[in-house]
């Protein structure tokens, strides 16, 4: 019984010592293990900003690109530019949900170098994607509905498709431009998203700043928009024939519509209702404004009067080039980037197109390409934390710089390639262009039957 009584009180003092012990240890092994990944959580406030960004891209399409490429073609095509807009818009959007989303962000292909240019087909027809699904935002631990990004990433293909088709209005048939639109988007730019935007691919790795589309949006449709005003020619006319646009007022009303959307399309491209968006939305407000003034200028110190179609091309040019700046710039940044931009682009508008002859109806080319690499190459500079930027205090301009220009050659190969691969296809099947009679006649009654104006 003694015996038994020591090996107790020896047990029971040693159980009392470690129980004193206790919190020491307990702190001492929290300090040794390592710390738990945060639980990833779905914000309400995130999610609304998200869906509302969505909607604001969609209202850029329809009815702000269509009212503003429509209000600058003639009368004879105001419904025909319309309804190519609208419609080339609903088909990337089936596509984008049929297999379009799968390339561009789903899951990596077996092959690791492949996986650098694109996805599997592990999510065609959004397979395995439910309401409960998450979708990772810039902030570990917060991430949103991946419904609500499906959504808004399938609104930027939308856009990006009907922006090419600026350059070829009032000649190409409607058939083709569907079938044209189908090949495109899947040769050209699923692969250049997944390239810029997804985890694993070669320029989101390699580091590229592209916040809201300047490589995958602005420079992939205008060279694509060059290339095929080239392969499909002239309008009948031109550059001998006067061909001003029908309504500048629908111009500016789309103008409008596109500036307000873009914040949707810059500021939500933070994927979170932070800082961050707060930032792209200063900017493209600032830039947006400087564009537009600095065009007014070049046209005064031209020789022109300051107009409102230069004003409203100005506004669009800033906002090309604010797009893959929005949140890598300060607002200075934003403003000369802005300015530079607008000077350029009224150039290539007013000087390089006609001197080199090409027939980009609507100047796709000469303000989303062009202002799309002045915004990606600028972006490499504005980043800078000298310069107002929100890079790192370490921050290697020229390494930065060299990324971004790969980038940028990379998408002008990529889209000129695939879009004269995508024009020959829609040739082949369609004919690609309408018939004289028709062109001269006018899309909106040769091609769909309808008048925009009965008088």
């Amino acid at each position: 019984m003694k015996l038994f009584s020591k090996i107790a009180g020896l047990g029971t003092a040693a159980g009392l010592g470690l129980f004193a012990a206790l919190p020491a240890w307990a702190q001492d092994a929290a300090l040794q293990a390592p710390a738990a990944a945060p639980t990833a959580t779905v914000d309400k406030g995130d999610t609304a900003w998200m869906m509302t960004s969505t909607i604001l891209v969609l209202m850029m399409i329809l009815p702000g690109l269509a009212l503003f490429y429509g209000g600058l073609s003639r009368t004879k095509n105001m419904l025909s530019v319309m309804t190519q807009v609208g419609a080339v818009a609903c088909l990337a959007m089936l596509l984008w949900v049929m297999y379009g989303y799968s390339l561009a962000f789903g899951p990596d292909v077996a092959n690791a170098t492949l996986s650098n240019v694109i996805a599997s087909f592990d999510k065609a027809f959004l397979r395995g994607v439910t309401s409960a699904s998450q979708a990772a935002t810039f902030t570990a631990g917060v991430e949103i509905p991946e419904y609500v990004f499906i959504c808004f990433q399938m609104t930027f293909a939308a856009i990006t498709v009907a922006l090419v088709l600026g350059s070829v209005v009032e000649r190409m048939k409607f058939s083709a431009v569907m079938v044209f639109a189908v090949v495109w988007l899947t040769i050209v730019y699923f692969p250049i998203a997944h390239m810029v935007w997804a985890s694993s691919g070669v320029f989101f790795k390699a580091g590229a700043l592209d916040f809201a589309g300047g490589t995958v949006v602005h420079i992939n449709a205008g060279v694509s928009a060059l290339v095929a005003s080239v392969i499909l020619g002239k309008r009948i006319g031109y550059p001998t024939e006067r061909m001003a646009p029908h309504s500048l007022t629908m111009t500016g009303i789309g103008t409008g519509l596109l500036w307000v959307g873009w914040f949707g399309f810059n500021a939500g491209s933070a994927l979170e209702a932070n800082g961050s968006a707060a930032l792209a939305m200063l900017n493209t407000f600032v830039a947006t404004a400087s564009a537009g003034l600095f065009w007014m200028l070049a046209e005064r110190f031209s020789g022109h009067k300051g107009s409102a179609l230069g004003f409203c091309s100005g506004i669009v040019a800033g906002l090309v080039a604010v797009t893959p700046a929005a949140g890598n710039s300060g607002p200075f940044g934003a403003i000369v980037l802005g300015g530079i931009a607008s000077i350029i682009c009224f150039l290539a508008v007013s000087v390089l197109k006609p001197k080199l002859g090409y027939d980009d109806a609507l100047d796709a080319f000469g303000i989303h390409g062009l202002g799309g690499m002045i915004g990606a190459v600028g972006t490499g500079i504005v980043y800078s934390p000298a310069l107002g930027g929100p890079g790192a205090a370490d921050y290697d301009m020229g390494a930065k710089l060299i990324v971004q220009v790969e980038a940028v050659l990379t998408t002008i190969v990529w889209a000129g390639v695939g879009t004269a691969i995508a024009i020959f296809v829609a040739k082949a099947v369609t004919g690609l262009r309408v018939s004289r009679e028709v062109e001269l006649e006018g899309l909106d009654l040769g091609e769909h039957g309808e008048r925009a104006y009965n008088y």
